[in-house]
């Protein structure tokens, strides 16, 4: 009996030392996400020259994000589980911006696709549901 005691507490002890640690990973991999200015540098594998009009995105604490695609302001919530990124509907003003409507359209298709991210260094990645790179950021130190 004492034997069966111990066992179900060194199993529970794993599963909740197990869980803690997911849930210091997730916090981590937040607080790599969240607070910063992510400037767009590549729309899927294109490579996209920096200008006034690129795009930026920011994740709040509040789990909230702001930002722009280029010409509008861009605004909704999301949700993060592991490295699984759900983009709720997203707003944006409505601006004519007659010389950057291409990167807009291209910008905001992108974002729908979003289901994951991965973060390093100064680089984020949102990936669509293949784990292929939709957008791609990088940010100052």
């Amino acid at each position: 009996m004492l034997k069966n005691l111990l066992w179900v507490g060194l199993v529970s002890a794993t599963i909740v030392g197990c869980s803690t640690t997911q849930s210091l990973q997730q916090q981590e991999n937040l607080a790599l996400l969240q607070n910063k200015t992510w400037v767009m540098t590549h729309i899927g594998a294109t490579e996209f020259a920096k200008k006034a009009e690129t795009p930026i995105i920011q994740f709040g604490s509040d789990l909230r994000i702001s930002g722009s695609d280029g010409c509008n302001r861009v605004m909704g919530n999301y949700a993060v589980k592991d490295h699984r990124l759900n983009l709720g509907e997203i707003a944006s003003t409505k601006m004519l911006c007659q010389n950057n409507m291409d990167v807009v359209a291209k910008y905001n298709t992108a974002l729908k696709q979003v289901m994951g991210y991965q973060v390093y260094n100064q680089t984020l990645k949102l990936l669509d549901k293949h784990g292929n790179v939709v957008l791609q950021y990088h940010t100052a130190p």
